[in-house]
């Protein structure tokens, strides 16, 4: 499950989830700027690190093109390692990106040459061999269609990706399922269900190559709906008098904050 805040990344532990993707594009919503770049390394870095203090579960980071060239990914790997991910992926748009499912949003590619270039230095890099490094291929976003997705992934295997991260916008899963049948590569399949969300568990791994599924950007959204309808209802009732019964009540807030440790720290440390 995505997250773009320490509390939400402890609502998806509870829930159940077994893995972060630490999202730029919800970082990017939370300072209310668009998904294009603006977010530099070291603001996500700072998130990720906070994530990380407030949760045991491994942490997928999305670093976007890798903040650069190579020299860049170099940099990144050391710094994502550090700050508590398990895993990061690079896709090989052009570096500034424009986010994959903004309509009309200008989506130009890396020549494979360069960024395979990228994918090696960030193998040779990783001191620790289970830190994933996941290219992403953005042939489909682009219109590029099938062969040029197949012809990239493979070229980024063969450079030392541990995982291919597979993207569609298309509003039904037909070219990720297709994708997927075709794929006979020696390393397993990621995706991002956002566009395409009746592709559910069942379908998913009907396919057999498909390990690893991130929801992308449920969290902001879940997020924004909630606050946008409570904020309205605020202004239409004139007051809190009707809304406050539908929220959580603001103990909830203090168990997630750890209150009570809190608290009981202070009485038996605090002289």
């Amino acid at each position: 499950m995505a997250a773009h805040s320490p509390l939400s990344a402890v609502l998806a532990e509870e829930a159940g989830f077994d893995g972060l993707w630490a999202s730029g594009f919800e970082l990017s919503a939370l300072y209310g700027l668009p998904d294009m770049s603006l977010i530099s390394m070291t603001q996500h870095l700072d998130m990720l690190r906070a994530i990380a203090s407030r949760s045991s579960l491994p942490i997928v980071a999305d670093i976007d093109t890798g903040y650069g060239n190579a020299i860049n990914v170099i940099h990144a790997i050391s710094e994502y390692e550090h700050a508590g991910a398990s895993a990061v992926v690079i896709e090989d748009k052009t570096f500034p990106k424009v986010t994959s499912l903004a309509a009309g949003g200008r989506q130009e590619l890396l020549p494979v040459a360069e960024f395979r270039g990228k994918i090696e230095a960030a193998i040779s890099t990783r001191p620790d061999p289970d830190f994933l490094v996941i290219a992403r291929t953005e042939a489909l976003i682009a219109g590029l269609g099938e062969e040029e997705a197949l012809a990239r992934a493979k070229a980024y295997t063969q450079a030392g990706a541990d995982m291919i991260l597979i993207h569609s916008k298309k509003k039904d899963p037909s070219e990720i399922e297709s994708f997927a049948r075709a794929w006979d590569g020696d390393v397993p399949l990621t995706i991002v269900p956002n566009a395409y969300p009746e592709l559910d568990a069942p379908r998913i791994q009907a396919l057999g190559n498909i390990r690893m599924v991130i929801y992308g950007n449920y969290g902001i959204r879940a997020a924004t709906t909630a606050m946008q309808d409570t904020f309205r209802r605020i202004i239409a009732d004139g007051g809190v008098h009707n809304v406050h019964k539908d929220i959580i009540p603001v103990e909830e807030i203090f168990r997630l904050q750890g209150m009570e440790k809190a608290k009981a720290d202070e009485k038996r440390f605090l002289r």
